[in-house]
């Protein structure tokens, strides 16, 4: 899976505040550039409001330090949401049973997007079962892959929270 070139430099800096760094993004161009990093919490809670403002504190201060980003830019820090993108290796394992859309850089059996539910998760590949059939995706060709919202992750999504609420 292909990362932005600042993701090995943040991800320390959010894992230093508590929290995994799922997503890199510029989007925009050089006079509106936006820097979105997607953060998730460690056990796997919601991400609050708070959270983003402490990782986007800490950011900011390493991105005031190091300054690799030369143009002006705007730093946005969200939650994945339900239907979050999937970026490592273990995201899929955390999703096993679950739909995703999964796009990939080089066609894999003459395709590149791929609707599926995740049936196995190995070393090097995400096992999808596409029209009845199973297929293997290496992660290394997976451009970007999320999470279809469909019943079953939402009833998933309320039971973890009924649980949190009791």
């Amino acid at each position: 899976m292909q990362k932005h070139f600042l993701y090995d430099q943040l991800e320390p800096v959010v894992e230093d505040q508590g929290y995994e760094l799922v997503r890199v993004l510029t989007t925009g161009g050089e006079k509106n550039l936006t820097l979105q990093l997607m953060i998730d919490t460690l056990d796997q809670t919601d991400v609050t409001v708070d959270d983003c403002a402490t990782v986007s504190r800490a950011v900011s201060a390493f991105l005031d330090e190091k300054d690799p980003i030369k143009d002006r830019y705007t730093l946005e820090v969200s939650s994945p949401g339900l239907d979050r993108p999937l970026t490592k290796p273990a995201h899929f394992l955390r999703f096993k049973g679950f739909e995703i859309k999964l796009e990939t850089s080089e066609k894999v059996e003459n395709r590149k997007r791929f609707k599926g539910k995740i049936v196995d998760v190995t070393a090097h590949d995400v096992v999808l079962s596409v029209d009845e059939q199973q297929l293997a995706v290496p992660f290394d060709l997976i451009n970007k892959a999320k999470l279809v919202i469909t019943d079953e992750l939402w009833e998933k999504y309320q039971a973890e929270h009924e649980t949190a609420e009791l």
